[in-house]
């Protein structure tokens, strides 16, 4: 077996843990019959349920791990625990045992813990978390998600490299548009970090795949394939996408109880909908990558069922299968970030 073939897996992480870990990994199974996976958790309570799947007994080792990280646990406190399920199945990243983790647990010791053990790509200067998302137009890709709170351009201009290639690889688009989360679509809006970040883009090697400055309703819109951002508006706006969807979700679904002749509605759109339910499932986009690190680390939502969880396997094996990480340092020699750091401002220049 390859190291390629092999996914780390925190069983222990998550609202659900491990039930839903494992039950997830069991529908993964399926999908991917030639994958293995380090399972890292508590073995009186996981091992049962390993063994209650045929599948699992022939793609999972479990490996016990005594001590667990609780989802509101400090960073800090995290970092001390050596035998945690999440710092073990990290540590096998490290190793070179498994080619990526998975770990639906604390998204702050995920983060900690991946720069201290894993640490960043040469010429990343700050990791950022990227996810998928509907649009009227197909799928997008938005970055940050909520990781750096604060940055400045040369962050941005990282992260845009970095979210075209994720579009490439997660979107199957061959020149995904990029496009800066702004206040307006106009050149002067927007502060002097936004101004300089776009600026550099626009004479990067990916300036053609760069739109300008895109608002909030392009992000439904489908304007541009890869939204970027700061972490702090971009979790807000994956967050306020996240209710939108619930509250429409639930006024359908009013709209059809509300009396007889309704119902009756219902039994001739039920196919319609149930394709509308489909495409605005959040478990079809569950599985936050960290990208910019040396290997390959998803996050899934910690409220997740198995079936979600699944699909949060499904995005770490492609970015396994496409040497993702490799890509992004051939982006970066191409880039030359190292330049274009010394004619932005930044933090560590300020």
């Amino acid at each position: 077996m390859s190291r390629s073939d092999i996914l780390a897996v925190d069983a222990m992480g998550g609202d659900h843990a491990p039930e839903a870990i494992i039950s997830g990994l069991d529908i993964a199974c399926a999908r991917h019959p030639a994958a293995r996976f380090l399972v890292f958790g508590d073995e009186a309570r996981v091992a049962p349920l390993i063994a209650s799947s045929r599948r699992l007994k022939g793609q999972c080792e479990l490996r016990h791990a005594a001590e667990t990280i609780s989802g509101d646990m400090k960073p800090t406190v995290a970092l001390r625990l050596r035998d945690s399920s999440l710092r073990r199945a990290i540590d096998s990243v490290l190793s070179g045992e498994a080619a990526g983790v998975i770990s639906a647990g604390n998204t702050g010791a995920l983060l900690a813990l991946s720069k201290i053990v894993l640490k960043t790509l040469k010429g990343i200067d700050r990791p950022a978390m990227a996810a998928t998302a509907p649009s009227a137009r197909g799928d997008v890709v938005m970055l940050d998600l909520g990781l750096n709170v604060v940055y400045d351009a040369r962050n941005l201009v990282e992260f845009a490299l970095m979210g075209q290639l994720f579009a490439k690889v997660a979107l199957g688009l061959p020149e995904p548009s990029i496009g800066l989360l702004n206040i307006g679509s106009e050149e002067g809006k927007g502060d002097e970090t936004l101004r300089q970040a776009a600026a550099a883009l626009r004479e990067s090697p990916i300036g053609q795949q760069f739109y300008g400055f895109v608002e909030g309703h392009d992000i439904a819109g489908g304007t541009v394939n890869v939204i970027v951002t700061d972490g702090f508006t971009g979790n807000v706006a994956l967050k306020t996408g996240e209710g939108a969807l619930k509250f429409v979700g639930g006024l359908i679904r009013k709209v059809f109880e509300a009396g007889p002749f309704a119902k009756m509605g219902y039994l001739f759109a039920r196919g319609s909908l149930r394709r509308l339910k489909d495409t605005l499932d959040p478990r079809r986009y569950n599985g936050a990558v960290l990208l910019g690190l040396n290997g390959v680390v998803v996050k899934s939502h910690g409220g997740t069922d198995a079936l979600g969880f699944a699909h949060a396997v499904d995005v770490a094996l492609d970015m396994v299968a496409n040497d993702f990480n490799s890509r992004i340092a051939e982006g970066l020699a191409a880039m030359d970030l190292a330049l274009l750091s010394a004619e932005l401002p930044s933090e560590q220049n300020v």
